[in-house]
């Protein structure tokens, strides 16, 4: 081996023998994901396919899905990923939580549309309708098989609806959050070039 590909390797080594989590495995187990069928399962899975560096196997009898990924980096990646595919669950890792990114504040409303939800079956809608129906003040919604938006109406606290989905094992989004949240993000990182 020559001498400049020596240092390279002496150098590459260094840096890892410095900081050997930098690179470590990470496993997380997400539980109570709302997985009623094998359809559930399928999008699970099928949501860490374009997140490289990640796996995930989902077990529909414990409603559970186990990540595992390159790093923490990666494993926040495929978590996200599972959450735009419609899932939300609980986490067992310290660090690697699910975000809540639904964009909806607390707070009276009478009209709230969410998008991005899991509902590929009967069963998926059921559940749907069962954690929505448990929020003071809902009057009607417009859940159903196969649709990944809904509307909510009566005079309820919006959060407590996404939260009532979350604890149901779905992640939803307002609509337009997304479109916020990025709009946000560019804003703050123009700002922060200015300075």
């Amino acid at each position: 081996m020559n001498k400049p590909l020596l240092s390279l390797a002496f150098g590459a080594a260094m840096v890892l023998l410095a900081n050997p989590l930098a690179h470590a495995e990470v496993t997380v187990k997400l539980s109570k994901l709302h997985l009623c069928c094998g359809a559930c399962v399928k999008a699970v899975e099928g949501a860490l396919e374009k997140v490289e560096g990640a796996t995930v196997e989902a077990d529909q009898d414990s409603g559970s899905a186990v990540v595992t990924a390159a790093d923490q980096k990666t494993a926040r990646k495929a978590i996200g990923a599972i959450g735009r595919a419609g899932f939300h669950g609980e986490t067992d890792h310290a660090k690697l939580k699910m975000q809540d990114n639904s964009g909806v504040k607390a707070g009276v409303t009478k009209r709230l549309e969410l998008v991005g939800v899991h509902n590929c079956c009967g069963g998926c809608n059921k559940a749907i309708k069962a954690a929505i129906a448990t929020v003071d003040g809902v009057q009607a919604d417009t859940a159903k098989p196969k649709s990944k938006t809904l509307v909510i109406e009566g005079e309820f606290d919006g959060l407590a609806v996404v939260n009532a989905l979350n604890k149901a094992g779905f992640h939803v989004r307002a609509k337009g959050a997304a479109k916020e949240a990025a709009a946000a993000r560019k804003k703050k990182a123009a700002e922060s070039t200015e300075e």
